[in-house]
């Protein structure tokens, strides 16, 4: 039998890297990429859809899901909770979709212990002087909050060496065809196509044997 399951591939980075910017590239050319949702207890902001933003339930559903760990990961923020289901993503592996974790560095670790199969890609800004200019460009930061997320920057690249990949956004459409490639590889892996290898084998010992 062929093994035909897809991949979780998770991304991370510093904020201003253009792990986002990369991931919707990606979903955009893709068909069989699919990006996991989220599931939090926080309320609906407006514009925001049930299902497609994020999984909008209730805080005793959320605390009941942890306890059946039907989560890859989650977390508390400002009294509210946020998870990555873990049966939805792999029930979407197991039917073949490549699944698509853009993701914090914390998180993506604790993705990591519940999910080692996964692919972990860790996305560089071509420089910290880049980076720090495009968390300028936003215009969205103070003084005092543009050096928490630089600081916090230096101290999230520490963690790279978790990862099985790095990959430097420079060039947008290059990091993309970096990151595809990556997948690429990932679908030739021996052990994950073991199947395939198997049946190959047997194919050819039976052709030697009646050709």
């Amino acid at each position: 039998m062929t093994n035909n399951k897809g991949l979780l591939i998770v991304v991370s980075g510093p904020s201003g890297a253009g792990k986002g910017t990369i991931c919707k590239a990606l979903l955009e050319k893709h068909d069989d990429l699919f990006i996991s949702v989220s599931a939090t207890t926080r309320q609906p902001r407006a514009g925001e859809v049930d299902g497609v933003n994020y999984h909008f339930i209730t805080k005793e559903d959320f605390i009941k899901r942890v306890e059946q760990k039907d989560f890859l990961e989650y977390a508390e923020v400002y009294g509210n909770y946020y998870g990555t289901p873990k049966s939805r993503v792999e029930e979407m592996i197991d039917s073949g979709k490549n699944v698509i974790l853009e993701i914090d560095i914390q998180g993506a670790l604790k993705v990591k212990e519940n999910f080692k199969e996964g692919v972990f890609i860790f996305i560089l800004p071509p420089s910290m002087e880049e980076l720090k200019q495009r968390i300028i460009k936003r215009g969205s930061e103070t003084p005092e909050s543009l050096m928490r997320r630089f600081k916090s920057a230096y101290q999230e690249i520490n963690y790279i060496s978790k990862y099985n990949y790095a990959v430097v956004n420079d060039v947008v459409d290059v990091a993309v065809s970096k990151v595809e490639g990556i997948i690429t590889a990932e679908k030739c892996r021996v052990d994950r196509i073991k199947d395939t290898i198997l049946d190959s084998k047997e194919g050819l010992i039976h052709e030697q044997l009646y050709d």
